[in-house]
């Protein structure tokens, strides 16, 4: 069995450090999911993209980077991790000066699909990092909410970002804006990180790689595909059962090569697996949430791009409370079902609140409240389910389980954000539909669209509710306990002071 050879860690201040420009480069990734969205009317006039192409620009990174996370893992594991950190921000910056720079939809579809293959190298590269970088149960709790909150807010800050930058300069600083991040993100990851990889002879399961990658694109792809041609056409019924076909090849031939890109175990383990459900639910909601609210505001309210990114702000505000000041305290003291749970509970609230939306109804009544729940809910899922996502996983595979968490977090905002934008849609014709006698008026037209938003809202608020059961019994692991000590040790009165651990699944 290969062992891991992984340097000593840096000095306390170095890796502290470390964390600030791994956590840069976090955020420059979950920006980049969200930043171009505003933009993205601006984008489609300027290049003259149809409507029915208009959703590549979004899809192109998110099917790239949900689709080879798993394989960026094992490359992060047997190159060296911090070599395929560097190597996937400077490929990022390059990618997205090519997006900003294109003036056709060809050119700016390749970057983006481009910005997505690199950031499947540097997703999982970062995440493992600080799973090797920070080993003590108590700096874990810590860089765990820490990064919660970098995931959970990137959304909000790049819709606000993606707001500003378009009505101040243009949209294509929306893409540009990546550049100087990732820069310095390579100058200070080069000089702060210590270099860390699996041992032995570096095999990638090409079979593997070939099968997840095919499956992964199939579902997206004919998700995406379902809000135009509907779910009952023979294409989207072809691709999806494809895709689950090539997924259940994939799961085959991981149990039967010697060197499995997802080894079986660590999908079968239960808390990792919970983790794994936990954070995807989270991000169907969460997304889910952006689109209907950034519709609603900008469309039924009439707000400008920039008066919407500012009205996220007080979800970013609830996020960085609940991960900061509430996760990160109980992680090391309660199990990990007793902040997800409630976690998911309050998100579930927040997209039924959509149901209390109306056309004239104040921001302060309606998207505030949703969004408050929103925050709270995802501050309280982020830490732990990061956390327990890779905790007791042997450093030999600690890319493949970082990527593993970032492919249920991509591909479930894409296959999430498909599906809950098919059911608007689908329940806005249906509205119209039934309601053609009253007329086809800009007031009437507002309607129909909110009355599709609160019915995918009510559909997202159902299987967050039936994720957090499933939770609630999946994920049995434990509170946290402290370290076994002797009786000896314990009539000294060691186990008081005895550092708190996290209970092995």
């Amino acid at each position: 069995m290969a062992t891991t050879k992984a340097q000593a860690p840096a000095a306390d201040s170095r890796r502290w450090a470390a964390l600030f420009f791994i956590g840069l480069a976090q955020l420059m990734i979950v920006l980049d999911g969200t930043v171009v969205n505003i933009a993205l009317p601006s984008l489609q006039r300027d290049l003259g993209i149809s409507d029915g192409d208009r959703q590549w620009i979004i899809t192109a990174y998110t099917l790239a980077f949900g689709s080879l996370l798993l394989l960026g893992g094992r490359i992060a594991d047997h190159t060296g991790r911090k070599r395929t950190f560097l190597i996937g921000l400077l490929g990022f910056a390059g990618a997205s000066a090519l997006g900003g720079a294109a003036d056709d939809f060809e050119v700016l579809l390749i970057a983006r699909a481009l910005q997505g293959g690199f950031a499947a190298l540097l997703g999982p590269s970062a995440l493992s990092l600080l799973t090797v970088t920070f080993t003590q149960p108590k700096e874990r709790a810590k860089v765990f909410g820490i990064w919660g909150a970098i995931t959970a807010v990137g959304g909000a800050i790049g819709l606000l970002a993606g707001g500003a930058l378009t009505d101040y300069l243009d949209w294509r600083w929306c893409l540009y804006v990546s550049v100087p991040i990732a820069l310095i993100a390579v100058v200070g990851g080069y000089a702060m990180l210590a270099e860390s990889r699996s041992g032995g002879r570096a095999r990638f399961d090409i079979p593997g790689v070939l099968l997840v990658t095919g499956g992964l694109v199939a579902i997206v792809y004919g998700t995406s595909q379902a809000e135009s041609d509907g779910w009952g056409s023979a294409k989207v019924i072809g691709l999806l059962a494809g895709g689950a076909v090539l997924l259940a090849a994939f799961a085959f031939v991981e149990s039967r090569v010697s060197q499995p890109m997802l080894p079986p175990r660590l999908i079968a383990n239960r808390t990792r697996g919970g983790a794994y459900l936990s954070v995807g639910l989270a991000m169907v909601g969460m997304f889910g949430a952006f689109l209907f609210m950034t519709y609603y505001l900008q469309v039924v309210k009439g707000y400008s791009p920039i008066r919407t990114g500012v009205a996220f702000l007080p979800m970013t505000v609830a996020v960085l409370m609940s991960a900061g000041g509430l996760a990160t305290r109980l992680l090391p003291k309660v199990p990990p079902r007793m902040l997800i749970v409630p976690g998911m509970l309050l998100i579930a609230s927040g997209m039924l609140w959509l149901r209390t939306l109306e056309t004239d109804t104040a921001y302060v009544e309606g998207v505030l409240v949703s969004g408050l729940l929103l925050g709270f809910g995802a501050g309280m899922i982020m830490p732990a389910a990061f956390d327990y996502a890779t905790h007791g996983v042997d450093q030999r595979d600690a890319g493949v389980a970082s990527a593993s968490v970032n492919t249920a977090q991509q591909i479930s905002s894409s296959i999430g954000t498909a599906l809950l934008n098919t059911i608007a849609t689908g329940a806005t014709a249906d509205y119209l539909a039934s309601h053609a006698s009253q007329g086809r008026s800009p007031a009437f037209a507002k309607q129909a669209m909110l009355e599709g938003f609160v019915t995918a809202g009510t559909w997202a608020a159902g299987i967050l509710l039936a994720g957090a059961l499933i939770v609630a019994v999946l994920m049995n692991t434990p509170r946290p306990r402290h370290q076994a000590v002797t009786e000896d040790a314990q009539s000294a009165g060691v186990a008081e002071d005895a550092e708190p651990v996290l209970a092995q699944p």
